[in-house]
């Protein structure tokens, strides 16, 4: 059903297509494409419906791209639109990652993946921090309040290398006191709803436990507990996964793992799709099914349960204050993810200049595309990383 949309769902869809197709940088980059081109550029979607979409995302558990791709979609077409989208967004990483894996177990492994990463790396760092900009210019602007937030949230991430969802909460619960602070506490009421949505995971994977106890069984319980309780970006997933994939479950070795989160920055599209590539190594064409679902079900249900009471209630000002204050907390998590990234991509004169480079052509030429980028830095680390280390 088409709510006052400015655009046919096929046309979000395929752009969505698009962006799964050629949508290079991970969760940080691709939320800043979003932005750029449905707010900024095309007018499809509204600046208020972005921010309630980045904050929700953020709160629920999940990859963050995927979860504001879905709810992007649901703007205006609800469930149909969030389902459409999330499948148009996943589906092409999707494909690539399993034709990767279908080579990689064909060819014995990836020994171009370290010269690639090499020089893609660090051109990916430069488009993140690019985007990073992008948002904080636009959101926070010169308000000490959510500067304040923004640096507490940027410094949390840097020095720990994860990120907090209290910290989310804090900073909106925060913005919310001091710009609108409520007349009177919350009632009985509002309990039962949050009590909903806190415990929404629980039902997910109580479902998926009662398969048969088979090889996808196991593996359908893994990754929907891996999408449905770990929280911040697509790179959040990857502690979780190598515990149990590389120790728990001996699915894969320390060298196959590397090599599937490898697989998953180089690849468009969402960084948490890697759990396609494990499942095809584990189990083939039904294991990446299985593992793709288990990990995108349960982000899929977070975004369309709560939606509709951000639609309802998301102009109040107490909830507008709530947004600006998660919001902060969420842009500066990005941010302090770029420096973490940063420290393992930049490593040496050559991935420092690709990246400031890659900064410098971003930056002069706006409508630069990402994928030409991606493949110039590409080119640069196949001839570049085996004469340094060769």
């Amino acid at each position: 059903m088409m709510h006052d949309a400015r655009y046919p769902l096929a046309s979000m869809a395929r752009y969505f297509l698009r962006l799964g197709t050629i949508g290079f940088g991970g969760p940080v980059a691709l939320v800043g494409y979003m932005y750029r081109d449905l707010v900024e550029a095309r007018r499809w979607i509204g600046e208020d419906d972005y921010k309630e979409g980045l904050t929700l995302a953020q709160l629920m558990p999940g990859p963050l791209a995927a979860q504001l791709a879905m709810y992007l979609g649901y703007v205006h077409y609800r469930i149909a639109g969030a389902t459409i989208v999330g499948a148009a967004f996943v589906l092409p990483s999707f494909l690539m990652v399993v034709a990767i894996g279908f080579a990689y177990l064909r060819f014995g492994g990836l020994p171009w993946m370290q010269a690639l990463f090499y020089g893609v790396g660090a051109a990916v760092i430069g488009i993140i921090a690019i985007s990073a900009y992008k948002l904080t210019t636009k959101n926070i602007g010169r308000d000490r309040l959510l500067w304040s937030i923004f640096a507490v949230t940027a410094g949390f991430t840097v020095w720990t290398q994860s990120e907090s969802v209290w910290l989310f909460l804090g900073g909106g619960v925060l913005v919310w006191l001091v710009r609108a602070p409520p007349r009177r506490w919350p009632g009985k009421s509002v309990a039962p709803a949050l009590a909903a949505l806190d415990s929404h995971g629980a039902p997910t994977a109580s479902m998926l436990s009662n398969i048969d106890l088979s090889l996808l069984g196991h593996i359908a319980v893994f990754f929907a507990k891996a999408g449905a309780f770990v929280f911040g970006s697509g790179l959040a997933i990857v502690p979780f996964l190598y515990a149990g994939v590389v120790h728990e479950h001996h699915w894969l070795t320390e060298r196959q793992f590397v090599d599937a989160v490898a697989v998953a920055m180089l690849t468009p599209g969402p960084v948490v799709i890697t759990v396609g590539f494990i499942g095809y190594l584990v189990a083939g064409l039904p294991g990446a099914c299985v593992a793709s679902l288990g990990t995108f079900l349960p982000c899929y249900l977070f975004t369309i349960v709560p939606a509709p009471y951000f639609k309802k209630y998301g102009k109040r000002p107490a909830l507008v204050a709530f947004v600006d204050g998660v919001t902060a907390a969420a842009i500066g998590a990005i941010t302090g993810a770029v420096i973490v990234l940063a420290e393992r991509s930049i490593v040496d004169v050559v991935t420092a200049l690709i990246a400031l480079v890659t900064i410098g052509v971003m930056w002069r030429f706006k409508k630069m595309p990402e994928p030409l980028v991606v493949c110039v830095a590409a080119v640069i680390g196949l001839l570049a990383f085996p004469a340094l280390h060769g």
